[in-house]
């Protein structure tokens, strides 16, 4: 559940019409296809180290153990900053969500209500944790499955009317708009909306059974939610054709023209904007918790493997890393108080992490790649592996290249035109991931690690 709680949300739920408008209903199921299955490719990779290594803020020591221990320390920075400025984004969405039902009110005030609330579920325990995520997801997801039973009833014409079938998929330019540049556009869109699956990752350390929970993780729930944004997408392409200017929305106050939204209408449900708000609430409050919780352990990761103070390993006695967890808090707090007082800065802490999830996927299938190599390289056998990534080497190689490609391919028209502050801005997070691991290079002196010397004993 905390599979499909952290990637479907305003992503799905507001934006994929965007993805819709600039590439065509069959562009854009192309692109969302050939990203899920880069991040199917991920996931297994993740998952065999996962259930080989199952420790918290895994990523960070994934890298630092296979590769190199400055880029362990840039990645774990990296993820840190990149969540910490999520949670801050949502908390600080939450206001503008209750917005639309108060709209007179203090939207700041929602926020801080809302922060304390999940700061107290992360300080309670893990289990309070995966508890709220298993009931935000399961919202989510049923209102998924709404969404295309209705859909498909309006397509067909049992309900709202008219049967329309695929006439919007030929409509004028359709089914692919724009041809191969709109569809790489749309890479990014479908890229970001995928992100927070490798919250598989982070949770490994603190699950119960790692070696059968993370798999079965992996292999179903990943399929589900590729499914969901698919048939989804199809949907909202066969009721709305792509030249709608209602497709244009992409953040949670543009609830009135969510495809969703429209979708309902269409289908004569009464309150179908309130309906989604209500849904959007909890797909940010699920966002929000996850980045406390994923934020919290990569700090307590980077102070276990000594690239934190040392204070930040701690927990207390009911394993709750609390320094890590306030000072996660406070960092938090500090930026929503930015978004209230100067709107400038905020924008530039957000550009900061804008490319942060794609350097984390590039850092897994990088860690990934060498771990394989180092494992036969030292005489184990695949045997002793209690799961086994797919498509090896071809998937980790895949999903580096794809990586690149997303990750310089951010704001192609900007290089265009030679804008350079949009170019700082779309690419921030570039400068500070080198500028993390070239620190680290030259206090430390780290080198590549060679593959005979890659530490594979199990973590305790």
């Amino acid at each position: 559940m905390i599979a499909l709680g952290g990637s479907i949300g305003t992503g799905l739920f507001v934006a994929s019409g965007s993805a819709i408008s600039k590439a065509g209903p069959g562009g854009s199921v192309v692109a969302y296809v050939g990203i899920g299955i880069m991040v199917f490719s991920l996931m297994t990779s993740l998952g065999e180290m996962a259930t080989y290594f199952p420790v918290s803020g895994s990523f960070a020591s994934y890298a630092r153990r296979f590769v190199d221990p400055a880029f362990g320390f840039a990645m774990g920075w990296n993820y840190w900053l990149n969540w910490v400025i999520t949670l801050a984004v949502d908390v600080s969405t939450i206001g503008l969500v209750f917005k639309f039902w108060f709209p007179n009110s203090y939207g700041s005030l929602f926020s801080l209500i809302a922060f304390i609330l999940i700061f107290l579920i992360n300080a309670l325990s893990v289990s309070s944790f995966g508890e709220t995520e298993y009931w935000l997801a399961i919202i989510k997801v049923i209102t998924v499955i709404f969404f295309l039973l209705v859909g498909f009833l309006t397509i067909v014409g049992i309900i709202g009317g008219h049967p329309v079938f695929g006439r919007n998929f030929t409509y004028k330019d359709a089914p692919f708009v724009g041809g191969l540049p709109s569809i790489i556009q749309v890479f990014l869109v479908a890229g970001f909306s995928f992100q927070g699956t490798e919250l598989i990752g982070i949770t490994a350390g603190e699950s119960e059974t790692p070696g059968e929970s993370i798999p079965k993780a992996i292999k179903q729930v990943f399929w589900r939610i590729l499914i969901f944004y698919v048939f989804s997408i199809a949907v909202i392409a066969a009721l709305i054709p792509y030249t709608s200017q209602n497709l244009l929305g992409t953040s949670a106050s543009d609830i009135t023209i969510s495809p969703f939204t429209l979708v309902f209408k269409r289908a004569g449900l009464a309150g179908a904007a309130s309906i989604m708000n209500a849904v959007i609430l909890t797909s940010v409050l699920s966002s929000a918790n996850s980045g406390m919780y994923a934020s919290t352990r990569m700090l307590f990761s980077l102070g276990v493997n000594g690239d934190a103070p040392s204070i930040f390993a701690r927990t207390n006695s009911r394993g709750i890393p609390m320094p890590a967890l306030l000072v996660t808090s406070i960092v938090g707090l500090v930026i929503f108080g930015t978004s209230i007082g100067d709107s400038h800065i905020y924008t530039f802490l957000v550009s900061a992490s804008g490319l942060s999830g794609f350097i984390t996927w590039l850092g897994i299938a990088i860690s990934h790649y060498r771990f394989r190599r180092a494992f036969v390289a030292q005489g184990h056998r695949l045997s002793e592996l209690k799961y086994h990534a797919m498509m090896f080497p071809l998937g980790p190689i895949i999903a580096m290249i794809l990586c690149v490609v997303v990750i310089f391919g951010q704001d192609v028209d900007s290089f265009l035109k030679l804008d350079w502050q949009n170019i700082v801005i779309s690419y921030m997070s570039i400068p500070i991931f080198l500028v993390l691991f070239i620190y680290y290079k030259v206090k430390y002196h780290s080198k590549l690690i060679p593959l005979d010397h890659v530490d594979l004993s199990v973590h305790k």
